[in-house]
């Protein structure tokens, strides 16, 4: 992360020099800025981190540098003066929830922004100088092995000698999906009951909890109602496909989506696979579910799967660094500054 200062004039008192801080925060918004109620608003702080960079509090020359500070050393000199962050570990990833398309200002989401300003002490209320840089927490899907995930029940009716039994499982093994990738639904039902089951509905559910609240609430994503029907001593061996994408999501509020920098494009917000989120700590999880129900009394199946991005190539992350300058005069008029 490379931050450049607004600024190289700095106040100078004979005996000291206005210090530079650099903070990382992680900031949870679950309300619009303009929804104070009663002097309090509807975001929070998580986390929140700072370093002093300038006048280092350790010589430079004696410090470990990562590959991308050297380089970063190397282009800007003298005048650079490296920084490190640690992510903690209890901290929800960079999501957010999609508004409606009138709402205005900034949405529900976790934030992680990096920020460099200048003042008397870290404390000081008064910046005189800052910069800020949007950051992003992501988590890519682990690797392992498994077995596909298979869920079964069976229905006893009144007045019916036999039962109902019904089985859905997925076709890929430990339950992880790509973004983008069509979700293959096996379901088998057979029918020994003298119910007649009107309908099938295959539906792709997120379970987003939000837990500043302890709540949560379910989004379909993506549904299949071929109107298939099963009657009395019938069976039904059939293969249903979900494709969960944003791009068939757009006009839908309350969708959780992934993190996004700037103005780029966004997808459908990552499972989080993080065990070790605390409950104290407020933020967003995500969860992905398939529903198999079935028109016949309360007949259901719910089975669980994680919906992530695969791992980049190491050769991916290790890119040549590619420097731009942007002028102040380009960046005023932009829709939000502040990013």
């Amino acid at each position: 992360v490379g931050v450049y200062m607004g600024k190289r004039d700095f106040v100078d008192r004979v005996d000291t020099v206005d210090p530079v801080f650099v903070t990382l925060s992680c900031t949870f918004r679950y309300g619009r800025d303009d929804m104070d109620v009663m002097g309090i608003a509807f975001r929070r702080e998580l986390y929140l981190a700072t370093r002093q960079v300038y006048p280092p509090l350790q010589d430079r020359e004696k410090g470990i540098h990562t590959k991308i500070q050297a380089k970063l050393l190397r282009k800007l000199g003298s005048n650079a003066y490296p920084f490190f962050f640690e992510f903690p570990d209890n901290l929800p990833c960079s999501v957010a929830l999609q508004p409606a398309p009138h709402d205005v200002g900034k949405q529900c989401a976790v934030e992680f922004e990096i920020k460099a300003f200048s003042a008397e002490s870290q404390d000081a209320k008064l910046h005189k100088s800052t910069v800020k840089l949007m950051l992003r927490k992501v988590q890519y899907a682990p690797e392992g092995e498994g077995v596909a995930p298979s869920v079964e029940t069976t229905r006893d009716f009144v007045m019916s000698d036999k039962p109902l039994h019904v089985k859905a499982s997925l076709d890929k093994e430990f339950q992880i999906y790509y973004h983008g990738e069509t979700i293959k639904v096996h379901v088998s039902v057979t029918n020994n009951s003298s119910k007649n089951v009107k309908n099938i509905i295959v539906s792709d559910q997120v379970a987003t909890v939000v837990l500043y609240s302890n709540d949560s609430y379910l989004k379909c994503v993506a549904i299949e109602e071929p109107r298939d029907s099963v009657s009395p001593g019938a069976t039904l061996q059939k293969v249903y496909s979900l494709l969960p994408l944003l791009a068939n999501n757009r006009e839908r509020r309350g969708i959780a989506l992934d993190g996004k920098l700037k103005h780029e494009d966004t997808n459908l917000a990552s499972s989080s696979i993080k065990a070790g989120v605390l409950k104290e700590v407020m933020g967003i999880m995500v969860s992905y579910r398939v529903m198999v129900k079935l028109i016949v009394g309360e007949v259901g199946l719910e089975v669980p799967f994680k919906l992530m991005h695969s791992k980049p190539d190491s050769s991916e992350l290790e890119e040549e660094m590619e420097f731009q300058e942007f002028q102040r005069s380009y960046l005023k008029g932009m829709i939000d500054d502040e990013d």
